[in-house]
């Protein structure tokens, strides 16, 4: 088996290469197709866990004894680590089960001139030290092979590009882009986001800096983010197939409610769908957040606003009834130098105080203890909020797996007089994540001794409560990707089931499959 291999290239960053590929992977999926998405570079602090005991979905797993996609008998597999989520995404929109193969290459940004590099799921110190162009050629001949073997064990393998094809002062180190495309002799697609303006000038220039030889890969332009009527684009399209050759054969409709995660930064706000709001999250969106993603389920709940947030007064104006986030962070230490210094910290404490619902992911939960403790170097020492009896203590060895567990069937079930806990609903309630982080979290040995004990709701220190039952902290990422959890906070809440990842995977082809040209995708895999 070899895969034929379909690109999506972009003009610009954000121009819709991520869920383009998304919509692509689960297209081909549904004609009976093996498929797999790879990206050879990514840039991004938010990731996935993938690995030997990373199921893409509850009950998605190969029955026990058969083989897994990448080859061989389950605990036999290629070795976990992370990949980019954006990959993790698609791997599920293809029905497969997300390998490190699928993003080789991860550039985790710590600072704005500096990131940690992740070569093949697993953090490379010596990679991180080495300048970004001569990196390309150590690394290129373990993009190269994890691309070929994906190749040798699929029908198509879908490919995502990272910015521009035409960076003409990258191209000489360039290997996520057309080094990828001529390496597989892939069928491009070269995106562009029309409502920013000037998308013939973007997609013509991109052709025009091309090589011959990668202007040849192109096979289609698609306009992404169109708004109004479609025949006034008329003769621009054409035009430009007289002058580059190459057809425009999808114009695609502004769509702000997709549901796909967004991976390179917050949501916009005109993005979140319109109607009554019964329920309002605020997630802290500090400089250095990370995994902000994992937060999109909640954004397609009908009924419930996800808002970032940066002030105080933002979350003053909050209800009782409504939650806020402290999500995960790149830098804890730092993220919560910075919540203090907005006066964030009393604007939660006040949130708790009032019996509101407040949620630690991670670096959150780190956070909501009293201390954070580092003797290596790691992430720094801090005083924590003190909204939960935990100290944290910063590890050299960062824990990165994926996870499978349940909630304590012992939830504190709340306040008293009749207001029951936000949380008391994942009581005994089975729930499948993962876990990226530095440092071990455990009681305050004094405070516990004095009689302030949280409540452990997950075993080996991945969650706790407070003793009113509004405060809950957990080291698991994916809380709110998982059905189970979705069913048991908001089920009773809706008419109809709660939307899921495979609700929006199916969204996203039935979308391309309505705006693209007729046989478009079909000849993009034919043989050549």
């Amino acid at each position: 088996m070899t895969a034929q291999c379909v690109m999506v290239l972009g003009t610009t960053s954000g121009a819709g290469k991520s869920w383009l590929t998304t919509a692509l992977c689960r297209h081909y999926a549904r004609q009976g197709l093996k498929v797999a998405p790879f990206k050879a570079q990514n840039m991004s602090n938010n990731a996935r866990v993938v690995g030997p005991h990373a199921p893409p979905l509850r009950g998605s797993l190969p029955p026990e004894g058969a083989n897994f996609p990448w080859g061989g008998p389950a605990g036999n597999c290629v070795s976990g680590g992370e990949i980019g989520s954006a990959q993790y995404f698609q791997a599920l929109a293809a029905n497969a089960i997300p390998d490190v193969r699928m993003n080789p290459l991860l550039l985790k940004p710590e600072r704005d001139t500096h990131s940690q590099v992740v070569l093949m799921g697993q953090v490379s110190a010596e990679l991180t030290d080495l300048p970004w162009r001569g990196r390309s050629l150590r690394v290129w001949p373990q993009i190269a092979a994890a691309l070929d073997a994906l190749r040798a064990e699929n029908d198509v393998v879908v490919i995502e590009g990272a910015g521009s094809p035409a960076e003409i002062n990258l191209s000489s180190s360039d290997i996520v882009n057309m080094r990828v495309a001529l390496h597989c002799n892939a069928a491009c697609l070269l995106v562009t986001d029309i409502d920013r303006g000037g998308a013939f000038a973007h997609l013509y220039g991109t052709w025009a800096l091309l090589p011959e030889n990668e202007r040849a890969l192109i096979k289609g332009y698609v306009l992404n983010k169109f708004r109004g009527d479609a025949s006034l684009l008329a003769p621009a399209p054409q035009m430009l197939q007289d002058l580059t050759g190459i057809p425009t054969v999808a114009t695609l409709p502004m769509w702000w409610h997709h549901g796909l995660p967004e991976e390179d930064g917050v949501f916009d706000d005109r993005s979140v769908a319109k109607g009554a709001v019964n329920m309002t999250v605020a997630v802290i969106a500090y400089p250095r957040i990370s995994n902000l993603d994992e937060f999109q389920p909640l954004k397609n709940i009908p009924g419930l606003r996800l808002q970032w947030v940066r002030s105080p007064s933002e979350l003053a104006a909050l209800q009782p009834t409504d939650w806020i986030i402290l999500p995960g962070s790149k830098h804890t230490t730092g993220d919560l130098a910075w919540l203090r210094a907005q006066g964030l910290d009393a604007a939660v404490a006040a949130h708790a105080g009032r019996g509101g619902a407040v949620l630690g992911v991670c670096g959150g939960l780190q956070m909501l203890g009293e201390a954070l403790i580092d003797t290596h170097g790691i992430d720094g020492n801090a005083p924590g909020l003190g909204l939960l009896p935990l100290v944290t203590v910063f590890a050299e060895d960062k824990t990165v797996r994926h996870t499978e567990t349940r909630f304590a069937a012992d939830l504190y079930s709340g306040l008293g007089a009749g207001t029951p806990s936000p949380w008391a609903a994942l009581a005994g309630v089975a729930v499948a994540g993962y876990e990226i982080h530095h440092g071990q979290t455990q009681q305050h040995v004094a405070m516990a001794a004095a009689g302030d004990v949280a409540l452990a709701v997950l075993p080996d220190g991945l969650g706790w409560q407070n003793a009113t039952g509004n405060v809950l902290g957990v080291y698991l990422h994916g809380l709110f990707e998982d059905a189970q959890v979705l069913q048991a906070l908001f089920g009773t809440k809706l008419n109809g089931p709660v939307p899921t990842l495979d609700t929006v995977f199916d969204g996203l082809a039935d979308y391309i499959e309505q705006h693209f040209a007729p046989q478009v995708l079909e000849r993009l895999i034919a043989p050549l």
